[in-house]
């Protein structure tokens, strides 16, 4: 293995933060309506939502389903969030 950075999304905490803003909870509540109680605090929301940490695979998959998208639309820094979230269908990338 090699001693290299991993390398992370550029816009992952602007997505992030915008799927929060967008359903209209506060960090706390994301972390309740994602059932996240036990595995994640409200510091951890806010590093992950100003790009300090990124969050581990489960919470990613979290965030997509609260906002209704497919993972790879908060990962990929060329896809965009749907303008209205939870996306009422849940499409495909293109």
């Amino acid at each position: 293995m090699g001693t290299a950075a991993r390398r992370k999304p550029k816009r992952l905490a602007e997505k992030l933060l915008a799927v929060r803003v967008r359903l209209g909870l506060s960090q706390n509540g994301l972390i309740r309506q994602m059932g996240l109680a036990k595995d994640v605090t409200q510091a951890e929301i806010s590093m992950f939502e100003r790009g300090i940490r990124v969050p581990p695979l489960p919470i990613l998959l979290e965030y997509s389903k609260a906002a209704n998208v497919y993972l790879e639309i908060l990962v990929a820094d060329e896809l965009d969030l749907p303008p209205e979230l939870p996306a009422k269908k849940r499409t495909r990338p293109d």
